[in-house]
């Protein structure tokens, strides 16, 4: 595996949710603003369904974040675009 690809994989995050879903924490940075939200529904058709609801966030600390929950199994990811 190359290692830009590897920078690309999902990694497992701890995400705190508002009781609508949206992020307030992050790997316990506080989120300061929810720029974004879009949700992915895609092989649908296979075994294996993707489902996700993606975030594009801004911590209190100046970081710009995307994580997404995988509406399958119910974990929080962080990914690199």
């Amino acid at each position: 595996m190359s290692g830009s690809r590897a920078l690309n994989q999902p990694r497992s995050v701890r995400v705190k949710s508002a009781r609508g879903g949206a992020p307030v924490e992050v790997n316990g940075r506080t989120v300061e603003a929810l720029r974004e939200s879009w949700l992915i529904e895609d092989r649908w058709w296979t075994e294996r369904p993707l489902r996700r609801r993606y975030w594009e966030l801004l911590s209190v600390d100046g970081r710009n974040l995307v994580v997404f929950h995988d509406l399958q199994s119910g974990q929080w990811f962080s990914q690199r675009a």
